[in-house]
């Protein structure tokens, strides 16, 4: 079978996010040996682009050479060891992933849970870190993506820290379209993925670590149970010794290299102001539509948001339509919400005004001769009045 490049299709979804041209073309670069001099001083570009993003001075930040899912295990199997105690906050699919990587390191697992579609509550950390002593990590994800919560941080990382406990936060879905803030917030670990805000394609896992948790990795007393992802030989690799682990993804570097140049000449503030934007023109466009989001305001994600369907529509049908007719790819509920929401990611290149009015005309385009009752046209006019 000859290979055809596949027809452009805009990615609305829940990740992987459109990818700038600039940073598609950079794959193409001419590849490198991994330690080839010229690719390390482009390895040295993309770490302080990333401290710049993530908004941090650690000297522990690189990039995991694999998807997100590994950065999340990286983060848990460098800190946890058999035995201790990790309090995880699960209100999604990825909370309760990461409670399954923290028993798998042989953690003590304590859920503190909240519905679906709720954000963690402070007093149930407090309630459960009061009734468990010597507990090493407390894990809570900042963009739960299964449901498009925004979760806030600052009140759970205190109490983390006035029980001597690590905070370990998934920013899959948040580093590079809202403000993540490791040194301001005093983040211990954290890690992320490139296919969502940042909009480079899958394949690596931004992780940085400060002293505080650098501390408590150093004085391990088992070794790390993942050869792959042992930090203790990675930051070999990404130090100054350069001593060889394994071979780096060289093209992927280089667009995560561009991915970040391109948000560093954006600027974060403004980045995270489009993002605002463009989220809050969707939701008037949604609501123009008669539909109903998930998460009130105060809660809700700009990059990532939670549409419930109305009764009379079938959510499969919408897709496929949009996907078949329109070119557009938005994700379905998963969970509890399988079949009942969709999920609609407004991601770095993707967070963008033309795709809005997009989405807007071609869901209510799909859903009149269904049976939902809407215009097009009020629900494009109230696109066009936000960015007025």
């Amino acid at each position: 079978m000859k290979y055809e490049e596949p027809k452009e299709v805009l990615l609305l979804g829940p990740g992987p996010s459109p990818i700038h041209p600039s940073v598609s073309k950079s794959m193409s670069w001419n590849t490198l040996g991994h330690l080839d001099p010229e690719f390390m001083d482009i390895m040295n570009e993309a770490k302080d682009l990333l401290k710049y993003v993530f908004e941090t001075n650690n000297q522990l930040t690189l990039p995991i050479s694999a998807t997100g899912s590994a950065g999340m295990e990286a983060a848990l199997v460098n800190i946890l060891e058999p035995g201790d105690k990790a309090v995880i906050c699960v209100n999604g699919v990825f909370g309760t992933r990461m409670a399954d990587v923290a028993s798998r390191c042989g953690a003590q697992v304590i859920e503190v849970e909240a519905d679906w579609g709720s954000p963690i509550d402070p007093d149930d950390v407090k309630k459960t870190l009061d009734a468990n002593k010597d507990v090493k990590i407390v894990g809570i994800v900042h963009a739960e993506t299964s449901t498009g919560v925004l979760q806030p941080l600052e009140q759970i990382v205190e109490l983390a820290h006035q029980n001597d406990a690590l905070i370990v936060v998934d920013t899959v879905t948040s580093l590079g379209g809202i403000p993540v803030s490791v040194d301001a917030r005093g983040l211990d670990v954290v890690y992320s993925g490139t296919q969502k805000c940042l909009s480079c394609p899958p394949g690596l896992a931004p992780l940085t670590l400060n002293d505080r948790a650098l501390s408590v990795f150093q004085s391990r007393k088992h070794t790390v149970q993942s050869w792959y992802l042992d930090l203790t030989m990675l930051t070999r690799y990404w130090g100054e010794e350069r001593f060889y682990h394994h071979t780096a993804p060289i093209n992927m570097i280089y667009a995560l290299y561009a991915a970040l140049s391109l948000i560093k000449e954006e600027g974060l503030q403004q980045r995270f102001d489009r993002h605002k934007l463009n989220s809050k023109a969707l939701v008037n466009g949604f609501e123009a539509l008669g539909l109903q989001m998930l998460t009130p305001e105060s809660y809700r994600l700009p990059s990532l948001h939670a549409v419930k369907i109305p009764d009379e529509i079938n959510d499969a049908d919408v897709r496929k339509k949009l996907r078949a007719d329109y070119r557009i790819e938005i994700g379905g509920g998963l969970g509890p919400f399988k079949g009942n929401i969709w999920r609609v990611g407004l991601m770095g290149h993707g967070s963008q005004k033309q795709n809005v009015e997009r989405l807007i005309k071609a869901l209510g385009e799909i859903m009149q001769p269904m049976g939902h009752k809407c215009s097009v046209e009020e629900a494009l006019s109230a696109v066009a009045r936000t960015y007025e």
